[in-house]
């Protein structure tokens, strides 16, 4: 399994990892499971704290990269083939982020998240 992380469940892990579901927890922390953090979820994170919708200790382009790397956790790049295969979602989800996540996520990703529509891709959640 290669866990994808939702942008949400990323900043529970690099803050607050008390609010991830003890099971979720378990294997993220796991060293023989990847967890990996869509550019995608870095763009959002960086958008959202421009607008003061996120608070971190740092600017995002400082605070992020270093604390990933901190956890273990490896970066996943956004591909055309990724940001194509958005358009024949179904419009379960309005949000650009996680329509992308989902499009990753068809690359045989289990994503750690706990939205609910996620799962209505059909792609693998593990509830978070």
């Amino acid at each position: 399994m290669r866990i994808l992380l939702d942008t949400h469940v990323l900043i529970w892990a690099l803050s607050d990892p008390g609010e991830i579901s003890e099971d979720a927890r378990r294997l993220i922390v796991d060293p023989e499971v990847p967890v990996l953090v869509s550019a995608a979820t870095a763009w959002e994170i960086a958008v959202k704290q421009s607008l003061g919708k996120v608070v971190l200790p740092r600017p995002a382009e400082i605070w992020l990269p270093r604390a990933v790397a901190s956890a273990g956790f490896e970066w996943l790049a956004i591909t055309h083939e990724d940001a194509l295969r958005t358009r024949a979602l179904p419009w379960h989800h309005r949000d650009p982020f996680d329509r992308l996540l989902v499009a990753q996520a068809m690359r045989g990703l289990t994503i750690a998240t706990r939205d609910e529509m996620i799962a209505r891709y059909g792609v693998p959640v593990m509830p978070a």
